[in-house]
């Protein structure tokens, strides 16, 4: 590939990935299903605290990673942002990506009120005849911040004082 080839595909690249953030955020599941190879892997055995390629973490297939991904962020509100891409074009069909990510999510209710993380996206790329898609990702973190909801406890303390 020449080099204006080459800044077209990562360019191409990053508008993929830009779908990926906005498709999860706006809770779009199909058109976020449709930025991942029909054949995609998705591995998020670090993010839950395994041993990477954990396969209780790993999802396959653009209709599973959609469908894993709209029942974990089910009533989530979400923000995430991609910084940074390092993109590796490797030949015509191929490429990889580190992007640097944050994320921000706040739940409605429960014990955890909102995570904010910190960290990276390793990626590779194929390109279709449909364009660039997302054959494989992964998520490391470098940094999360929880912030617990206030339990009520008055519902279940014994009354105070004496009878009457």
């Amino acid at each position: 590939m020449d080099p204006a080839e080459q800044l077209l595909a990562a360019e191409e690249i990053k508008q993929l990935k830009a779908r990926y953030f906005r498709c999860m955020d706006t809770k779009d599941w199909d058109g976020f299903a449709h930025v991942f190879a029909p054949d995609a892997v998705m591995d998020m055995s670090e993010e839950a605290g395994a041993s990477p390629g954990d396969v209780a973490h790993v999802t396959r297939g653009a209709a599973d990673i959609a469908a894993m991904a709209e029942a974990g962020m089910e009533g989530v509100q979400t923000v995430h942002h991609g910084h940074m891409p390092e993109i590796e074009i490797l030949s015509p069909t191929t490429a990889r990506g580190v992007w640097a990510m944050e994320d921000l999510l706040r739940w409605p209710a429960g014990p955890v009120r909102s995570l904010r993380g910190f960290g990276h996206y390793h990626d590779t790329y194929v390109k279709t005849d449909a364009g660039w898609r997302i054959q494989s990702t992964s998520l490391t973190r470098l940094r999360v911040d929880v912030e617990m909801n206030q339990m009520v406890w008055s519902a279940v303390l014994p009354a105070q004082g004496g009878e009457g």
